[in-house]
C-alpha cells in the first residue's frame, strides 16, 4: 500500500509540473514580503526610492545592471540607483532578467514561457517566443518552470521596471539552478545571441550575507572590483579568497553569484564594455536593520564606451609577430595536441619563457588540415586571454572537438598540418564594398544565428566578395545564400601564420 502511495504521489508531483506548463500568468508571491502589496502604496515608495538615489550620467548607454533584491525598506534605494543608470529615453526591444534559484537546485537554467508576470502594477509581458526557442535549442534551459513560483528575485525588480520606463518592454525571465560554471557558461552561450545593444540585461542579486557591518563593506568592495575587471577568473577567484578568510557570519560573498558571473561571459574580451560602480548599501544603513548581521547591495551598470574613449585598441603592432614568436605558438599548439594524444595529459607551458607580444589579449582560430583537406578548425573572435593560452585551447578544441570531425587519430598526426589565424577586432560595416578579399574575414548575424569565415578562405577558393558573403550566410549562419543582405555583417582582420617547422 505504501509502494502504490508513493507511485502515486510520483505521478501527481509529474502531473503538477505538467500543469504549470499550460498554465497562463506568473501571480505574485513577493507582494507583501518584499514590497507593498497595494499599489498605491507601492507606487508612494517606489517615488521616494527613485527621489533619493544616486544619479548616473544621463548619456550612458548601458547593456546591464546588477540590482539587489531584498525588502525594498533595506535594497530599495540602492535598486533606484541601478535603475537610474538607464537613461529615461533608452529604448530596448527585450529586457533579460536573470536571478539565482533561491528554493531550489537543478542543473541548469530554467526560463518562464507560459505565461507573464502579475505584480501589484500589473501585468509584464514574458516574450514566449524566445523563452521557447530558449528551451527548445539549448538543453540546459530544459528544466521546470515551477522555479519560477516561490522565487523572488526576478519578481523584486519587475516593480522598478514599471515605474521607471513608460513603456515596459517585454521581459525573459531567466532561473539559474546550479552552481557549476562550466554549466553557466553554456547558459551564456546560450544567451549570446541576444546580448546586443537592442536588449538590456538585468542581474538580481544581493552581496554579502550576514557578517557584520565593517566586514560587510570590505568584502563587498573587493567582490564588486572582481566584477569591474570584468574578468569572469579574477571574479571567481575572489569568492574563492574570501570564504578562505572565514569572515565571521558570512555564508556568501554574493548569492546570485552565477548570474553576475553568466554577465562577465558574456561581456569577457569585448573592449567596448565597462563595468561602472553606482552606488553601495547595506541592510545596516536602514533604519530597519542591525548592525551585527548585514546584507550587502551594489548597484553595477554594464555601459559601452563612447568611441573616443577607448583606450585599449588593437594596432598594426598586434600583427607582428618574430620568427621566434611564431615558432613558440606552433609548438604550444603542437605539443598541446601531441601530450593529449600520446600522453593523455596536458601540455604545461612554461609562461616565463612567453613574450609579452604573446600575452597580448587576442582572439586566435586555430585550422588543422592534412593533405591540403580541412581536418578541424576552431577558435575566438575576442578574448580576455593571453593569445598563447587561446592558441593552446584552440588547438585542442580542432583536434579533439570539432563537432564536424571525429577526434583527431594517432596515425593522422603524423600528417597534420597546422595554421594559426590571429584575429583582430570586429567592425561593423553597412556598405560590401568594405570588404577586401584576402585581408577581411566576415562575420554575418541576425537573430539567432550566426557564422563566420577567416581572410583566408575567399582566396583559397577564388570567391567574389558576393560569393563569399553567400557562401558564409547559407553554409555558416544559416540564413540562405542571400541572407546576408538584410543582416548585420561584420568585418574583422586577422594574420595567418604557417608552420614552417612542422613535425
Amino acid at each position: 500500500m505504501q509502494t502504490v502511495f508513493i507511485v502515486l504521489l510520483s505521478i501527481f508531483t509529474i502531473m503538477e509540473t505538467f500543469a504549470q506548463n499550460v498554465s497562463t500568468d506568473r501571480q505574485p508571491y513577493a507582494a507583501g514580503k518584499f514590497y507593498p502589496a497595494d499599489k498605491e502604496a507601492l507606487t508612494k515608495s517606489l517615488s521616494v526610492l527613485f527621489e533619493n538615489c544616486k544619479k548616473s550620467p544621463d548619456n550612458w548607454n548601458v547593456r546591464a545592471i546588477i540590482s539587489p533584491h531584498a525588502g525594498y525598506q533595506f535594497s530599495g534605494k540602492t535598486a533606484a540607483a541601478a535603475f537610474s543608470a538607464i537613461p529615461k529615453n533608452a529604448v530596448y526591444k527585450n529586457i533579460f532578467i536573470i536571478g539565482s534559484s533561491h528554493v531550489m537546485y537543478f542543473d541548469g537554467a530554467s526560463v518562464y514561457n507560459c505565461g507573464d508576470y502579475i505584480t501589484p502594477l500589473g501585468k509584464v509581458p514574458v516574450n514566449k517566443d524566445i523563452a521557447n526557442k530558449l528551451i527548445l535549442n539549448n538543453k540546459v534551459f530544459n528544466f521546470p518552470i515551477n522555479a519560477h513560483i516561490q522565487e523572488h528575485s526576478i519578481e523584486n525588480q519587475l516593480p522598478f521596471l514599471q515605474y521607471y520606463f513608460k513603456v515596459v518592454p517585454s521581459i525573459v525571465p531567466v532561473i539559474i539552478g546550479t552552481d557549476d560554471e562550466h554549466t553557466v557558461k553554456k547558459i551564456a552561450e546560450a544567451l549570446r545571441p541576444w546580448f546586443t545593444p537592442e536588449n538590456l540585461f538585468i542581474i538580481s542579486s544581493d552581496f554579502s550575507h550576514y557578517p557584520d557591518y565593517k566586514d560587510a563593506v570590505e568584502n563587498d568592495k573587493i567582490t564588486a572590483m572582481s566584477i569591474l575587471s570584468g574578468k569572469p577568473d579574477t571574479f571567481l577567484s575572489t569568492l574563492s579568497k574570501n570564504d578562505s578568510k572565514q569572515i565571521p557570519g558570512l555564508v556568501t560573498s554574493m548569492c546570485g553569484w552565477t548570474s553576475g558571473l553568466a554577465l562577465l561571459y558574456l561581456s569577457e574580451g569585448n573592449s567596448n564594455l565597462e563595468f561602472k560602480l553606482i552606488d553601495y548599501t547595506n541592510s545596516g544603513d536602514s533604519p530597519d536593520g542591525g548592525k551585527d548581521r548585514v546584507v550587502g547591495y551594489n548597484a553595477i551598470a554594464l555601459i559601452e564606451k563612447k568611441q573616443n574613449d577607448m583606450t585599449s585598441k588593437v594596432t598594426e603592432n598586434s600583427f607582428a609577430f618574430t620568427k621566434e614568436e611564431k615558432k613558440q605558438l606552433f609548438e604550444i599548439a603542437r605539443n598541446s595536441i601531441h601530450s593529449r594524444l600520446f600522453d593523455e595529459k596536458s601540455f604545461v607551458i612554461d609562461e616565463k619563457s612567453i613574450p609579452e607580444n604573446l600575452k597580448k589579449p587576442l582572439g586566435a582560430f586555430v585550422t588543422l588540415k592534412i593533405n591540403g583537406a580541412l581536418r578541424g578548425c576552431i577558435g575566438r573572435f575576442i578574448s580576455s586571454e593571453p593569445l598563447y593560452k587561446v592558441v593552446q585551447e584552440s588547438a585542442l578544441s580542432s583536434a579533439f572537438e570539432d563537432p564536424r570531425f571525429s577526434q583527431l587519430s594517432k596515425s593522422e598526426y603524423k600528417n597534420t598540418d597546422i595554421e594559426i589565424t590571429v584575429i583582430g577586432p570586429l567592425k561593423k560595416i553597412n556598405n560590401i564594398k568594405e570588404i577586401v578579399l584576402g585581408k577581411h574575414g566576415i562575420y554575418i548575424k541576425k537573430d539567432n544565428r550566426a557564422g563566420t569565415m577567416l581572410p583566408q578562405v575567399a582566396i583559397e577558393n577564388g570567391w567574389t566578395v558576393e560569393e563569399f558573403l553567400g557562401f558564409t550566410s547559407r553554409d555558416k549562419a544559416g540564413l540562405g545564400w542571400d541572407g546576408w543582405k538584410d543582416a548585420e555583417i561584420f568585418i574583422y582582420e586577422g594574420v595567418v601564420l604557417e608552420d614552417t617547422d612542422n613535425k
